[in-house]
């Protein structure tokens, strides 16, 4: 089983709704990073479906694409968190594309390395046609900063609805994952109908729910 967080305008309220575990679909077989775009490379125009990956610099974020991926190290993690300013495309099963995008926020990153991510992320915001969702990671363990708080907005003004991906779910209690699920909803401010997924890289928790999404996404895909 697992919870999916919902707010409704109409109450304010939060609810939980069980879902049916069922057996993993998504079978990742193949994957190859296929793209590697900086600041003044062309993004591609690609014939498959893809999934953004934000989040601020030591989030999570390389661990969890490794952990869908199941591959150890293909999502690199930087030895200077803030410095990686590029946009990396994983071809996932010649279907869709895991795109990885630059961490935000690092604190002791220049004003010109923040700018450079800031236009990385709106150029690919703006001008890819292939998106079809946007993960948006959030330690669990901490309120959203003000950066996660502007990158929510920037998502959803450019017409995405960020599915929640609350990170480093083993270094919480199991009391304390609703009440720190409640706090990022609450201070994002989340729109409604928002499905928020906590995640553990360590016992891969909540991957299956992750994988149920993608199956979505491929599958609506092929219907149109």
């Amino acid at each position: 089983m697992h919870l999916l967080i919902r707010k409704t305008h109409a109450n304010q309220k939060w609810q939980r709704r069980n879902c049916v575990h069922r057996e993993e679909r998504m079978v990742i077989k193949n994957v190859n990073l296929e793209t590697v775009c900086g600041i003044t490379s062309t993004l591609p125009e690609n014939r498959f479906p893809e999934i953004a990956f934000a989040g601020k610099s030591n989030v999570g974020k390389s661990s969890l694409i490794n952990g869908l991926m199941n591959r150890k190290s293909l999502a690199r993690t930087s030895s200077q968190p803030g410095k990686t300013q590029t946009i990396n495309y994983y071809n996932i099963n010649g279907q869709m594309y895991f795109v990885d995008l630059p961490g935000y926020g690092y604190a002791t990153a220049n004003e010109k390395v923040k700018a450079q991510w800031g236009k990385l992320i709106e150029d690919y915001l703006h001008q890819s046609k292939k998106i079809r969702a946007v993960f948006l990671l959030i330690d669990i363990r901490h309120a959203p900063s003000e950066n996660d708080r502007i990158m929510y907005d920037w998502i959803l003004d450019r017409g995405y609805k960020p599915v929640i991906i609350a990170t480093k779910l083993d270094k919480i209690k199991r009391s304390q994952v609703q009440k720190q699920l409640k706090l990022i909803c609450d201070t994002l401010d989340v729109v409604e109908d928002t499905t928020v997924i906590p995640y553990s890289s360590l016992s891969k928790q909540g991957r299956e729910e992750i994988y149920e999404l993608l199956d979505r996404i491929l599958e609506e895909e092929g219907a149109d």
